[in-house]
């Protein structure tokens, strides 16, 4: 009973491995084309953070071509991009509510929709490369509009600035540019 359990146990252990390794390996070589970043912002007791993986533009046409236009996509490469905040935000104006969210965006030629989900989801995109994104989950969608810019970006960028009083996170790969405004919303129990 025991030499038994003990070829069970190593019966599994071994379809354990040969499951895990090429699936690292796979992680780890699409990893090296489009490594991870994480971005984040703090200002007085508001802290933002936005993980995402930074592809190469690579001598490729990427939006239009790459990035489809009027298509959702994951916002970078590999898992689906996060945006964290501590506390509410305005996006554009609109109310988010402190917490995780994934980050997707739905670009066009003048503007793009950028949408805040409440779902994780551990892929960007399905086996059949298809945006993980379950639509029914957004809290919040805006549209911005694009910026052309005059030098090509190598790697997709995703960072913040300020302007005014407002924090932007900018998005920006190619030649193209979206600035999300950001503020955090006034607390009416402060007044």
């Amino acid at each position: 009973m025991r030499k038994t359990m003990e070829r069970s146990f190593l019966g599994l252990a071994i379809i354990a491995v040969a499951i895990l390794v090429p699936y690292f390996i796979f992680k780890m070589n699409t990893k090296s084309y489009s490594p991870e970043e994480t971005v984040t912002f703090q200002k007085g007791n508001l802290e933002l953070e936005v993980f995402y993986n930074r592809p190469y533009k690579k001598d490729r046409e990427i939006f239009g071509k790459l990035v489809p236009y009027n298509e959702v996509w994951r916002t970078g490469a590999n898992e689906a991009t996060t945006f964290y905040t501590n506390k509410d935000i305005l996006v554009d104006g609109s109310l988010l509510a402190a917490g995780k969210y994934t980050l997707w965006t739905i670009p066009m030629e003048e503007s793009w929709k950028v949408i805040f989900n409440s779902e994780m989801y551990p892929w960007g995109i399905t086996s059949d490369k298809i945006p993980s994104r379950i639509a029914q989950y957004d809290v919040l969608t805006i549209e911005v509009p694009v910026k052309k810019l005059e030098e090509v970006i190598e790697q997709f960028t995703i960072d913040f600035s300020e302007e005014h009083e407002l924090i932007i996170m900018n998005l920006y790969w190619d030649q193209t540019l979206i600035k999300v405004p950001l503020k955090q919303a006034t607390d009416p129990s402060a007044s």
